[in-house]
């Protein structure tokens, strides 16, 4: 079952989707839907957007996007591995009106509330993982069940939102189109040098018109978001290659001169491009010490 721009579609009578992804890329169009969305990257990498906010995604990542928030998945065509991700779909209302307001299910609202921003989980990973692995196996009630321990899971475990703003109304198909175009073509061409005429002519908007139109959607002007984009593909580049100088860096990331890539980069991320690749190198060697 293939996920269509703004709309899943789902079985009929079916109240909980389990759908695996496997190829060389995932799909890479914005889109949202009225589901809330757990997945399990079982393999892949790629840039991630989520609201406002562009992340990265691994494997092993878990994470969860909440219902009717704008997201896309861009696979990293030149990853180590094919993307592959198992994904369970869900409404607050799929198993009844008041089946997640009873008392017993107090405990899961925090996750309701924190899904609307998106969640990428920090611990519990391999418990999440094991669930995930069943789920191929298992009948539609037995899947309903280990949703049940996934969420029960998830409130346990430490997270971070994926987004800080996220436009809470839907986006007509033609709204998400012009968005989606936008998105696509930045997430393509944000190596190359921009102009806001150039959005503006994806979006088919005037330029004025499309800076009032992006910024009311993302809440960030559309420079601020390309700037994200080429400072996210940075860091995978500085820890992919440890050799790379990084003046190629700069320059593969759509950065006219070194000066303004640094200043741009210690402003998003806290750290030089220097400090950024030794400390993701430090953290690599801790978690797999035959590695290094």
């Amino acid at each position: 079952m293939k996920i269509l721009p703004f709309r899943i579609p789902k079985p009929e009578q079916e109240a909980l989707v389990y759908q695996e992804e496997s190829g060389d890329i995932f799909y890479s169009q914005l889109h949202q839907h009225a589901e809330i969305q757990i997945s399990y990257i079982v393999s892949g990498e790629g840039s991630l957007i989520v609201g406002d906010t562009i992340n990265e995604f691994k494997t092993n990542d878990i994470l969860v996007i909440g219902e009717n928030v704008p997201h896309v998945f861009r696979s990293d065509p030149k990853g180590p591995s094919k993307s592959i991700m198992y994904t369970l779909f869900f409404t607050k209302e799929s198993f009844g009106k008041g089946f997640f307001t009873l008392s017993d299910m107090t405990r899961l609202q925090i996750f309701f509330e924190e899904s609307i921003y998106g969640i990428k989980i920090l611990s519990e990973c391999e418990s999440l993982i094991w669930h995930f692995n069943r789920l191929k196996y298992q009948s539609r009630i037995q899947r309903i069940a280990t949703l049940i321990n996934i969420l029960d899971i998830v409130v346990s475990s430490n997270r971070q939102p994926l987004s800080t703003y996220v436009y809470r109304k839907k986006y007509t198909e033609d709204d998400g189109n012009r968005m989606k175009n936008v998105i696509d073509y930045a997430l393509r061409n944000f190596h190359k040098p921009f102009s806001l005429d150039m959005a503006a002519e994806k979006a088919n908007m005037s330029k004025n018109a499309f800076c009032r139109y992006f910024k009311k959607r993302t809440g960030k002007t559309f420079f601020q978001f390309l700037i994200e984009i080429r400072i996210e593909h940075a860091c995978r580049l500085l820890f992919k290659d440890n050799d790379l100088p990084i003046s190629e860096v700069s320059d593969q990331c759509g950065f006219l001169n070194i000066a303004n890539f640094n200043r741009k980069f210690k402003e998003l991320k806290g750290a030089t491009p220097t400090q950024y690749r030794n400390f993701s190198l430090e953290k690599w060697r801790s978690r797999f010490p035959e590695s290094a």
